[in-house]
């Protein structure tokens, strides 16, 4: 039987310390976004009138409702290529046990350690060249390479701690490598790549960088782009910048918490290998 003890107690209030510290930022993130611009007290004091115009105005101003559209389809797009291509790269290297393998998986662990700050104008100038400057394909084509090692390096992990035993009882069937992946060995992987889509979702999303640099000039913005409009050299309205905030956060975490329970799966799954 599990008795109370001091160390359970100090636990607790070291876990309750870090759950205070982890919602003091949201907490004046909603305090500011639903106060009135009239009230300038302290960002600490509660907001006493609380309004829902900051969120009116920040959504017109911003034209939050076509940055929303952009980021979305950039980011769904992104994930789902570089799901797809990640997939398909790590199971060889996580099958095969030839040299070869091990060349494979350290050559994409290289795209890992390589910052892509370093190629940032040469990538630059190829998007210029290819024409795709100011539209959304130049990120998607952007997000596709940066994120395919980090995805590729997750499968491989996971892959490795599968049992190999479905797949040859597949391969005793008669089906292909491509057959056995794609029915059998894909399907499982639904804990990884529910973590791999959020983690990637969430990277996209909030990128601010690349958009300002290949959409600058351009009417195309993603929502990072769009909220640093609200802040200027001599006036920062942040009751709409803080509004604006909370509204692009609304649908990274709708698709966090419908799929917490497989992310902590594949986190788990990813551990135990």
């Amino acid at each position: 039987m599990n008795r109370y003890t001091r160390r359970t107690f100090s636990l607790e209030l070291l876990m309750v310390a870090i759950a205070l510290v982890v919602a003091f930022p949201l907490y004046v993130l909603v305090n500011l976004a639903v106060r009135p611009p009239s009230d300038t007290s302290s960002p600490l004091r509660p907001t006493l009138t609380p309004t829902l115009d900051n969120f009116t105005q920040a959504w017109q101003q911003g034209a939050l409702g076509g940055a929303l559209a952009n980021s979305a389809l950039v980011t769904v797009v992104s994930v789902l290529i570089v799901i797809a291509i990640s997939a398909l790269a790590a199971y060889p290297p996580a099958r095969v046990t030839a040299r070869w393998s091990r060349g494979v998986f350290l050559l994409i662990m290289l795209g890992l350690m390589l910052p892509f700050q370093l190629a940032a104008l040469p990538l630059y100038q190829t998007m210029r060249d290819l024409h795709l400057l100011g539209s959304a394909w130049a990120l998607i084509l952007f997000y596709s390479g940066l994120q395919v090692p980090f995805t590729t390096f997750l499968y491989i992990g996971f892959l490795r701690a599968l049992p190999r035993d479905f797949e040859d009882a597949a391969f005793i069937d008669g089906c292909t490598s491509w057959q056995a992946f794609r029915h059998v060995v894909f399907p499982m992987l639904k804990p990884i790549t529910v973590t791999a889509i959020v983690l990637n979702a969430v990277s996209i999303w909030n990128d601010f960088f690349t958009p300002l640099l290949y959409l600058s000039g351009s009417t195309q913005q993603t929502v990072p782009v769009a909220i640093s409009g609200f802040v200027g050299q001599y006036v920062s309205d942040w009751n709409l910048i803080f509004a604006a905030l909370l509204i692009s956060m609304i649908p990274i975490l709708v698709v966090y918490f419908a799929l917490q329970r497989s992310i902590i799966n594949g986190f788990a799954g990813g551990l135990k290998g």
